[in-house]
């Protein structure tokens, strides 16, 4: 994994003009069945990839962390949300509440979360590859496919699949 982690900000540099041309195509004219199909490629991918042997996206990047989550997990910690906040965020330049810093202060060194069950939604989500409207997503995908080795695989798979005019 180490090696797939080393190469892949460079693998998914040189894929990016043609990331970024494909996920522009995909955005106008979208295929009928395209989150049905990212589904399919999501779950695929996902029987081989074990995100413990990885969890590069909590070493590298911090989730958002809505109002939400915040509440869920001060609650979690018998703190209230401004504790919380206190303790552990930071208001970043778009004004969402963000991790005060990388890596995650909640990743242990086996690469479990320790607040997995009332984790962010964020973090729930990632890689975003199976969300609905998955066209609309494309910046976000371009991003994770560099930090992401499920993210990269997929794009690629689904570049064979889907074949845009």
């Amino acid at each position: 994994m180490e090696e797939i982690l080393k190469n892949l900000p460079k693998k998914a540099k040189d894929k990016h003009k043609e990331n970024k041309k494909f996920f522009a195509k995909l955005r106008k004219k979208p295929p009928k069945h395209l989150d049905l199909q990212m589904q399919e490629l999501h779950e695929e991918e996902f029987k081989r990839t074990d995100c413990l042997t990885c969890a590069n996206c909590c070493k590298t990047t911090g989730p958002l962390f809505t109002n939400k989550d915040i509440e869920r997990i001060s609650k979690h910690f018998r703190q209230k949300p401004a504790q919380f906040i206190e303790t552990y965020l930071r208001v970043d330049e778009d004004n969402d509440h963000v991790l005060k810093q990388v890596p995650c202060t909640f990743l242990g060194e086996d690469n479990y979360c320790s607040i997995y069950e009332v984790r962010p939604k964020a973090c729930r989500e990632y890689p975003h590859t199976d969300r609905k409207d998955f066209h609309k997503i494309s910046n976000i995908t371009l991003n994770n496919t560099a930090i992401c080795p499920a993210a990269y695989n997929i794009v690629e798979e689904m570049k064979k699949r889907i074949k845009l005019k």
